[in-house]
């Protein structure tokens, strides 16, 4: 049997030992912060590349022109003269000239409430039935009324209808074409997505009377000026941070910028100059709109049915007419009635840099994973650290002058015998009742902001809202004096209370990051400071001070923040955060208060409990 020194065995209750979490932690912040500025370089990010072999881009020759152009400008004369007229009439026009086309056509009206708003339109839809097709699969041309940001979408609109007329006439289709016109960009597509997977509310959204197969893809056209334009601005972002298999952007960008001679940008970036900071530019702009969750356009509702979809806008002004989006959307349709089964080769979690350069899951995830951990490291520490005896301080016993004898104990485990002081192996009590309940408390306190700023009245939103942020600020303050006060919880207790509130907070990240990776680290980013902040009763200058940091990065200081940063108005946000609760499905506000919120309540309440604390029992 071996013997282990006392010594060895004293080390796990050495207080040096606890020192070691918050550096770790710190380590794992900064790391996943370095790691995630590396990825524009060349090492650790790569070209883009089809996977499926079957897509062929631009390996047939578009036809779409001569004549089609005499066509698509009487469509859009006739665009022009219905922007005056009423939604119905719209429908009623659009409808005939799809008939005309020799196309089955049907309508669907919606009715959308959210915060006080209707939001209603007619949507109009045709389907050419493939020649060589058996109607089990379908891709959709989209174009929306009005486009994203309310203009009259006049040439989409013509180009979607000139291409249901053209197209009509080619028997190579294997797949049935859908061509809708909805009539907005954000609630009409995910009323007739939601019908056509039967997934929809009957009461706001009317069924779909005409169906075709399962849809295997889908590119909305939003062009909405009549001008030549400079270059395709490829929209990929969708619903909770889902994307679209990277073939169909691949695919899009390899025909517009490879056959059609068109450049494609993203996230706005119109000059793209290939450098280190326009690769993290673009980076963090699709970041940050996937982090957000909402609907960037009609393609959004599209892609949490897992139909892969893309917005393909027209920007600037350059000698691009609309005979080269038509042949555009021919050769991306050609490539498409190519599929021989669902998109599944490529990648569905990436990361873009420019049009032809990405970075893969497996390269970014650890950034997230890192700073989610970081709050389990101290989850851990805090745990070992509320069980330690109050009184127990072995680096101060040994360190000790005095020759008094310690009280020893044999112990035995496994095989082996050791003699250790008693005090290293002594554990206190946990008193587990309090703090849990606590920490779970707040947690379903959550529920109160996310009901509040779900069904609040547009008018009544910004009160609302200011009104929030106040009590929030008065919030910790008044349930520090109540468990203070009512419970008198010791030291260990407040440990405890934080060690489970990271301890959730870092499972619910790393949970989160296979997700939505953006959302998780951005959340995790704004959350590490919680880490490190730390009750002081013995300094109340500092715990005022740690409290007021705490108070800028709450959701509500942020959220203030954000909206002077982009400037827009906190009603805007709110509103299309409960529109997009309400009818897109977005579950960003479920992430904010019920996991970002209660993490930093519980942080605010044990530090404004430093204020309250003074002779409280450590036992």
């Amino acid at each position: 049997m071996a013997l282990f020194s006392p010594a060895t065995l004293s080390l796990r209750r050495d207080p040096r030992l606890l020192k070691l979490p918050p550096y770790l932690s710190a380590l794992c912040v900064i790391t996943g912060v370095l790691w995630l500025l590396l990825l524009p370089w060349n090492n650790y990010s790569r070209q883009t590349y089809i996977s499926e072999n079957a897509l062929l881009p631009g390996q047939v020759h578009t036809y779409f022109g001569g004549s089609e152009q005499n066509v698509f400008t009487a469509y859009k004369q006739e665009v022009d003269g219905l922007a005056a007229q009423g939604s119905v009439s719209v429908a009623e026009r659009l409808a005939e000239i799809f008939e005309s086309s020799g196309l089955k056509v049907a309508r669907q009206k919606y009715n959308y409430t959210s915060s006080g708003n209707t939001y209603a339109g007619e949507n109009v839809y045709a389907i050419l039935h493939a020649p060589r097709g058996d109607a089990t699969e379908a891709i959709v041309l989209v174009a929306g009324w009005l486009n994203v940001d309310g203009e009259l979408n006049q040439s989409g609109v013509a180009i979607v209808l000139t291409l249901a007329r053209y197209f009509k006439r080619w028997s190579l289709w294997s797949k049935d074409i859908i061509f809708l016109i909805t009539a907005d960009s954000r609630a009409g597509p995910q009323a007739w997505v939601d019908a056509y997977h039967d997934a929809h509310s009957s009461s706001a959204v009317s069924p779909l009377p005409l169906k075709s197969g399962a849809l295997q893809g889908a590119v909305v056209v939003d062009y909405p000026f009549s001008r030549p334009f400079a270059s395709l601005h490829i929209i990929y972002d969708g619903i909770n941070g889902q994307l679209p298999n990277l073939d169909l952007f691949n695919t899009a960008v390899s025909i517009a910028s490879g056959q059609m001679g068109i450049a494609a940008t993203l996230q706005k970036m119109w000059k793209h100059d290939d450098t280190y900071k326009d690769r993290l530019n673009t980076m963090l702009r699709g970041m940050t709109k996937q982090g957000l969750g909402h609907a960037s356009g009609p393609h959004s509702s599209f892609i949490p049915y897992h139909v892969d979809a893309i917005t393909l806008q027209a920007v600037g002004e350059g000698w691009h007419d609309e005979m080269a989006m038509g042949r555009t959307v021919e050769s991306i349709f050609r490539s498409l009635n190519n599929l021989l089964e669902h998109f599944h080769q490529s990648f569905f979690f990436y990361l873009m840099m420019q049009a032809n350069r990405f970075v893969s899951i497996g390269t970014y995830l650890p950034s997230a994973m890192l700073i989610a951990i970081n709050f389990t490291i101290m989850a851990i520490a805090l745990w070992i650290q509320s069980g330690r005896p109050p009184t127990t301080n072995i680096a101060a016993t040994t360190s000790n002058k005095t020759n008094a004898p310690q009280k020893v104990e044999l112990i035995k485990k496994n095989g082996l015998v050791a003699v250790a002081p008693v005090q290293s192996s002594m554990v206190a009590e946990r008193k587990l009742l309090l703090p849990l309940s606590f920490v779970v408390g707040i947690h379903f306190c959550g529920v109160v902001p996310l009901y509040l700023f779900n069904h609040s009245s547009e008018k009544a939103m910004p009160t609302t809202f200011f009104a929030f942020a106040f009590i929030n600020l008065l919030l910790p303050h008044f349930l520090s004096v109540a468990i203070t006060r009512i419970f008198t919880p010791t030291t260990s207790q407040f440990t405890l209370i934080k060690a489970f509130s990271l301890l959730l907070l870092g499972m619910f990240l790393s949970a989160l990051a296979t997700l939505n990776f953006s959302l998780s680290f951005l959340v995790g980013l704004l959350c590490a400071p919680l880490t490190f902040i730390r009750p002081i009763p013995e300094h109340r200058i500092l715990a005022v001070t740690a409290y007021l940091l705490l108070g800028f990065l709450g959701p509500t200081a942020v959220l203030l923040g954000s909206s002077r940063y982009w400037n827009v108005s906190v009603r805007e946000i709110l509103v299309e955060a409960a529109f997009a609760w309400d009818v897109c499905g977005l579950r960003t506000q479920l992430v904010v208060w019920c996991v970002w919120w209660p993490a930093w309540l519980i942080s605010s309440v044990l530090v404004a409990s430093s204020l309250y604390r003074r002779g409280i029992n450590k036992e």
